[in-house]
Parts: C-alpha cells; sequence; structure tokens
C-alpha cells in the first residue's frame, strides 16, 4: 500500500498542469480554481496520502469547529462590485533586488573581443562604454557584435551557458 501510494505521487510530479487538474477534479470532486503546478501537485499529494491513510480522526473535525466556531474563512476574498475602500499611497518604493550576477556598482567588466579589449564601467542606471550608457548588458553586446540575439551576461563572462 505503501509504495503504491508513493508511486501515484511520483506520478503526479510528472502530470502537466492540465493532467493535474483532470486528477483534482477527479479527487476533490470540483474543479481547481489554481493553474500552479507545484500548488495543484502539493495539495493532490497530501490528499492522496489523506485517502490512503483514511484521513481527518473523529475527533479532527469537532476539534476544528472549536477552534474556528464561524466555520471557514477565506484568506482572500473575492472582489465584488460596490464600494471599495480605494487603498492610500504607497510610503515607500519597493526596493530592487541587486542581480549578484552583475559586479557592483563602480566596477569594470573587462573582454577580449576580436583583438579589442573592451572595457565596461557599471553604474546605477546602466553600463558605460566608450562614452555611452546602455540600460542592459544584452543592448550593449548586441551594439558591439551586431548580433540581435545574444545575451549580455553570457557574452561578458558573467555567467556559464548549462548544457
Amino acid at each position: 500500500m505503501e509504495s503504491s501510494m508513493i508511486r501515484r505521487i511520483h506520478a503526479l510530479r510528472q502530470m502537466t498542469v492540465g493532467e493535474l487538474q483532470i486528477e483534482w477534479q477527479r479527487l476533490y470532486g470540483e474543479p481547481s480554481r489554481s493553474r500552479n503546478r507545484d500548488f495543484l501537485w502539493r495539495r493532490l499529494a497530501w490528499r492522496v496520502q489523506e485517502m490512503a491513510h483514511g484521513g481527518l480522526s473523529d475527533r479532527a473535525p469537532a476539534r476544528l469547529v472549536e477552534l474556528a466556531p464561524d466555520g471557514f474563512v477565506r484568506a482572500r476574498t473575492p472582489v465584488q462590485g460596490g464600494d471599495v475602500a480605494e487603498p492610500g499611497p504607497v510610503e515607500t518604493a519597493p526596493q530592487r533586488v541587486r542581480d549578484m550576477r552583475i559586479p557592483v556598482v563602480g566596477s569594470v567588466i573587462t573582454k577580449m573581443y576580436k583583438g579589442r579589449e573592451l572595457r565596461v564601467v557599471v553604474r546605477e542606471g546602466g553600463f558605460e562604454f566608450e562614452g555611452a550608457v546602455f540600460t542592459s548588458l544584452s543592448a550593449l553586446a548586441r551594439e558591439i557584435t551586431g548580433s540581435s540575439h545574444i545575451n549580455g551576461k553570457l557574452f561578458f563572462g558573467l555567467v556559464t551557458r548549462k548544457r
């Protein structure tokens, strides 16, 4: 029994989102509102285990009613028409997370290309090369190589290609 349950869970892991939604309908008796593959897989794996091991004890539902006498309340209520309070202004702008593959501001990226040494200075808003500022390394690599399909981080050796 345990090995067949594990095989079912592994089979779920290999399914597409559409297949997981069909399985959700079969196991829960209602259509899934999610298209998030990991969410569907986790909940279905839990359901397979629940069915294999008998689900909740007889006391568990009574205890749940004790803890939440008003029943289940959705964490996110659906938006309905009518009076909806307007959100206030955001007090702080969200901080951009720095891409750790890019050297810190002020660093110089060097590369030999067709016998020429390229020197790129990392700036706050982009990358400076020969007096011009580019918003991305890919835009700079396109300018240098003339190729329209090039990855700037790969061109400058900041990442390696995975094979």
